[in-house]
């Protein structure tokens, strides 16, 4: 157990010392306000205050962040420091040079997200261009869990005895399945159209695979979950899958959520992995949509659904979370970037939101991903070579903080048909890679 001693007991406060110490680092946390109690305890103890009571104790000088009620901008000067970036730089000789508590906060809870200069693209998603992360060049850094690798350093040189039961590397792989398949079971009107518009771009490869895929001479090039599975067992990998279940629309596009090819396809996954909803484009209007989705993967596979992730990464913080707390949704791995790879919210390791709004730890756990396929191929432009390499770091930078690793994929991004042509090789590697 540690003895944590503070002016006052905030939610904030009281939210990162836990995450940070009883989460990641697997101690028990015990807060006090009275000096008297603080300083006969003779056991591990931190003062987290504006000033140390004697010059052997371990202190680490309190920002204002964890003791405010209000949301507004901070000023905030970036240091350099040993092989990261600090901020909330400390003063009165703190243990750190910064506060980490207030710095961790800031990151996790997504504080910059919730002001008033927070800029947004044409989906309505935070720009990671905007962010404190992607300015001073620390977005593919875990930056959070290597300050925490130092306080952890710090305690044990400080506490030898202190029982600390930090969690291990973890990869999980997870599938998004916005079209299920390319051409097959599409029904008459949108098999029509599809043949209609494929001899209007003269595209005969197409065509060709169109017509072998009707002759049944072909395997549909979207449906790689046979090769998914067999990938599955050979390296025992623990994956999850999202499904979109939503109305036809610009944006989503899959099978319509009564298709007996998908119900087969749903319930043969749901078998073998978790799954979880992949609430539509259209449902980030209305709460009702979200509940009417849900409700349909619920009956489908005759199982509670307690997993999600926003279809085009459609995250407004806090009213996304807000809407899937109530409906009963437990996890989300929606945090991440679309356009950028790295740690949205500064962090490898899962966390409960916490809703800046109502001052409150919610019950909502957040599993942020590191990559996604569509991130690579379609906003940065690589090659599947230089895809690997950037993968590479992403996985031994989460590596070196016994972090969780995790990935976006999508079924069609697997084919190896027509732009995504050798991109099923760089997810094996990646596989590889993030087990080995």
């Amino acid at each position: 157990m540690i003895l944590i001693y503070t002016g006052k007991t905030t939610n904030r406060l009281r939210y990162i010392f836990e995450h940070i110490l009883k989460y990641v680092l697997g101690l028990k946390v015990k807060f006090t306000t009275n000096i008297e109690e603080f300083n006969q305890h003779t056991g591990a103890k931190i003062n987290y205050s504006s000033r140390a009571f004697n010059p052997n104790e371990l202190f680490f000088y309190a920002s204002p962040l964890l003791f405010e009620r209000r949301i507004k901008p901070q000023q905030l000067k970036i240091e350099n420091f040993e092989d990261t970036k600090i901020f909330f730089i400390s003063k009165n000789n703190s243990d750190l040079p910064f506060d980490i508590f207030a710095a961790s906060f800031y990151l996790i809870s997504r504080y910059e997200e919730y002001l008033p200069d927070a800029q947004f693209d044409q989906h309505q998603r935070y720009l990671p261009e905007n962010s404190l992360a992607y300015h001073h060049n620390f977005l593919q850094q875990p930056i959070v869990d290597v300050w925490i690798k130092k306080l952890e350093k710090i305690l044990k040189n400080r506490f030898p005895d202190l029982a600390i039961k930090r969690r291990p590397y973890h990869f999980t792989p997870t599938y998004d399945i916005d079209i299920a398949y390319a051409f097959s079971h599409k029904g008459f009107l949108r098999t029509t159209a599809g043949w209609l518009h494929t001899l209007y771009k003269r595209d005969f490869d197409e065509l060709n695979t169109r017509m072998a895929i009707l002759k049944r001479e072909q395997t549909d090039p979207y449906d790689t979950y046979e090769w998914q599975y067999e990938l599955q067992k050979k390296y025992d990998l623990k994956s999850i899958y999202f499904f979109l279940l939503g109305n036809y629309g610009q944006y989503d596009k899959n099978l319509p959520a009564d298709n007996l090819a998908l119900h087969e396809l749903i319930c043969y996954l749901s078998d073998v992995c978790p799954i979880g909803i992949h609430p539509s484009y259209e449902s980030n209007k209305d709460i009702q949509i979200v509940a009417n989705e849900i409700a349909k993967l619920a009956q489908i596979v005759k199982k509670e659904i307690r997993r999600s992730r926003q279809h085009y990464l459609r995250l407004n913080i806090p009213d996304t979370y807000q809407k899937l707390l109530e409906l009963d949704v437990e996890k989300d791995y929606t945090m991440g970037y679309a356009s950028q790879v790295g740690f949205r919210a500064g962090t490898a390791s899962s966390f409960y939101f916490y809703d800046l709004n109502l001052e409150i730890k919610t019950t909502l756990r957040v599993y942020p991903f590191a990559v996604m396929d569509v991130t690579l191929h379609d906003y940065l432009k690589l090659t599947p070579q230089q895809a690997l390499q950037l993968i590479e770091q992403l996985i031994n930078a989460t590596k070196a903080v016994d972090g969780l690793f995790c990935t976006v994929w999508h079924n069609n991004t697997l084919s190896n048909y027509k732009d995504w042509e050798g991109w099923r090789m760089v997810y094996e590697e990646t596989v590889k890679m993030a087990l080995k």
